[in-house]
């Protein structure tokens, strides 16, 4: 089976919650961004990506706001079930950008990245990089990938929402480029459902936009719309 969950920030606690105690082999667990288990390359830091690559299910996650990408980018790219991905250690995946991956027969868009809002403080302690922002290049990448499947997926993955899910909370909120790429795949992807992390609740925005923070959602667990316009 698949799960999804949300921001995990390096806390390792959360893979030892009840919920995912639960996963058996062979399964799957998205994280929707700020994964941040790779954060400072430290040996106790690569004893915990090589714990969490050994679980006998997969823990796969889309890079978030929050994340070393100076390290990450140091990891091979492989291609795996389809789409582009990073092997960490073991079980443990980096889906990247812009892909499509099929995992039990369904398919999954991936898109991380977004932008912090403590992005100063960041940068005053040498914990900022630009790659939290997606590229252009990157954007096309995605919109190509779901071209070649008639702009149609089972399941879209990413750790920022789209403007409008977002707007239905923070009226106040200032539209990223990056939101405006997703305002732009909600009006020509057909999918079933939207999981996002971000913004730090757990809360079933539409019958088919999802955001997850500290639960952990099987894919299939709720029916919504095919497409949200």
């Amino acid at each position: 089976m698949i799960y999804l969950t949300g921001d995990t920030h390096g806390e390792l606690e959360r893979f030892q919650s009840p919920a995912v105690r639960r996963l058996r082999r062979g399964d799957s667990l998205i994280v929707c961004g700020d994964f941040g288990f790779l954060w400072n390359g430290g040996a106790a830091e690569e004893k915990i990506l090589k714990k969490l690559g050994s679980k006998k299910y997969s823990i796969l996650f889309v890079d978030g706001a929050h994340e070393n990408y100076e390290l990450l980018e140091k990891y091979p790219v492989t291609e795996w079930n389809g789409g582009k991905a990073q092997q960490i250690s073991g079980n443990l995946y980096h889906l990247m950008r812009g892909q499509v991956f099929t995992l039990e027969g369904k398919t999954f868009f991936t898109f991380g990245g977004g932008e912090s809002k403590e992005r100063q403080m960041y940068k005053d302690v040498g914990r900022w990089w630009p790659q939290e922002m997606p590229s252009r290049e990157e954007m096309e990448e995605g919109v190509a990938n779901l071209r070649e499947r008639q702009m149609q997926v089972d399941y879209i993955v990413t750790h920022e929402p789209s403007p409008r899910m977002r707007t239905l909370i923070d009226e106040e909120h200032q539209i990223s480029p990056l939101e405006m790429y997703f305002e732009g795949l909600l009006r020509s992807v057909k999918f079933q459902k939207w999981f996002f992390g971000s913004l730090h609740i757990n809360r079933s925005i539409t019958g088919s936009h999802v955001c997850l923070f500290d639960q952990v959602e099987k894919v299939d667990g709720r029916s919504g719309a095919l497409h949200y316009r």
